[in-house]
């Protein structure tokens, strides 16, 4: 047994309360217990100590684009080229070394708990590798080596564009259909233990055909693991949807069975007023990346009205211009800020939430994102006396709206410390070394 003695910490939800001692037995927080004096043998965490932050939503692999494809104008679709480029150099070895690095830079952020949504499967001419997932394994590796949960959503990702087939560096992702995409994941459900979770996910209805998509859905409904899908990131999805559908995105995947409480809708930014009912309705997730939207000039998504009709929130760093949750949280609020002249559409409760306990829950680690008795032992700790903390005070909103993640102190994940503020440059070094290998292979 471990015993931490907070000297603020964020306890029953959204409650900050002063001397809390945590307890932890086999990664299982065993007793809360709040206004205490420090017991010796307590190891003290000064500052405002938080549940741990998932990322719902990531491709490891992008982190390597950061400050490159910001060089000169451009669209999404000219990032694309650039990302298409950057996924052709990588084999398992190098995925590896990219993602244990980058997934360094999580943990030393404040997260405990990440979604990757992996659709780099095969070899560069598309031929599956001796082992046809070991690009998958080398993520799983990655994860557990650093100390983070996983979710690894492998991805079902068959063709270019609706009609269009796959070629050059997609066919690095395709399975060919959804069968044979089945019949992989179900092998590499062989990964699953403490801290893995393997679900699924739909890339998108321009990369999986019409009738690919139910195979999908039941396949990760029969296991009862968590679905991803990206859904109207892109006006042009919706027009090409329409043309070859008669319909928009989100009726699709209705009509296919891939909406509930397992799915998660990741950007969900351009939606008609019907596409809101049904996603609300059968309460799937909506998972906002208000980083990755506004760096490739997405838009921003209703996600208030998503919310009243019933979708839970996350949040996710996507592509990694940024990493860091906290940023993630305010943007959600400062973006429909500027969209509506607004204040307060959000209140800091509810984006804390959307950073933790909603975003565990969405990735399958429901009982990670609370400091309570029976819960994940995930503690992150926030120094209250940095340039932008300092003033604050031991609030919710100072973590939601002044921290970042340079600001964290320790991160402890399933009773287990995983990074420190000590960390930073090895993990700089890391980054730089791995990002750098790849590159000389581009």
């Amino acid at each position: 047994m471990t015993t931490y003695w907070c000297e603020y910490a964020v306890v029953a939800g959204t409650t900050v309360a002063s001397g809390v001692a945590v307890e932890i037995t086999g990664g299982l927080i065993t007793s809360v217990a709040v206004q205490t004096a420090p017991s010796s043998g307590a190891v003290r965490l000064v500052g405002l100590t938080i549940p741990g932050l998932a990322n719902c939503h990531s491709h490891a692999f992008h982190r390597a684009l950061r400050g490159r494809t910001q060089r000169g104008k451009g669209s999404f679709w000219t990032w694309r080229e650039q990302m298409y480029a950057l996924a052709a150099t990588l084999d398992p070895d190098s995925y590896y070394r990219l993602a244990h690095a980058v997934y360094r830079e999580m943990a030393a952020a404040g997260i405990t708990s990440v979604g990757e949504f992996h659709y780099l499967h095969h070899a560069p001419d598309g031929s599956p590798y001796a082992d046809a997932n070991v690009m998958g394994t080398a993520l799983v590796a990655a994860a557990r080596d650093v100390g983070l949960r996983i979710a690894l959503l492998d991805t079902c990702y068959l063709t270019a564009g609706l009609g269009e087939i796959a070629e050059g560096v997609q066919l690095r992702f395709s399975d060919g259909d959804a069968d044979a995409w089945a019949a992989r994941a179900t092998a590499l459900t062989a990964q699953s233990g403490p801290g893995v979770v393997i679900g699924g996910a739909v890339h998108s209805v321009r990369a999986v055909p019409k009738s690919g998509i139910p195979v999908v859905a039941q396949w990760a409904e029969s296991a009862g693991v968590p679905l991803h899908v990206h859904l109207s990131e892109q006006l042009a999805e919706n027009d090409e949807c329409r043309a070859a559908h008669g319909c928009t995105p989100t009726e699709l995947l209705e009509d296919a069975g891939a909406l509930g409480e397992l799915t998660s809708a990741v950007h969900a930014t351009h939606l008609t007023q019907r596409d809101i009912e049904l996603l609300g309705a059968s309460q799937t997730t909506i998972c906002m990346c208000p980083t990755t939207e506004r760096d490739l000039g997405d838009g921003i998504g209703p996600a208030r009205p998503l919310q009243e009709a019933g979708s839970p929130l996350t949040l996710g760093s996507d592509s990694h211009a940024v990493i860091d949750l906290y940023e993630e949280m305010r943007a959600l609020e400062l973006d429909e800020r500027l969209a509506s002249q607004r204040r307060g559409i959000w209140s800091a409760a509810e984006l804390f939430a959307a950073g933790t306990a909603s975003g565990h829950a969405s990735l399958g680690f429901a009982t990670a994102g609370h400091i309570a008795v029976g819960a994940r032992a995930d503690l992150v700790t926030l120094d209250l006396e940095t340039t932008r903390t300092a003033g604050g005070g031991a609030a919710l909103e100072t973590a939601v709206f002044c921290a970042g993640s340079a600001d964290v102190v320790q991160v402890v994940c399933d009773g287990r410390v995983i990074a420190s503020r000590d960390d930073q440059s090895e993990i700089g070094r890391e980054l730089t070394g791995a990002i750098e290998a790849v590159w000389a292979q581009a």
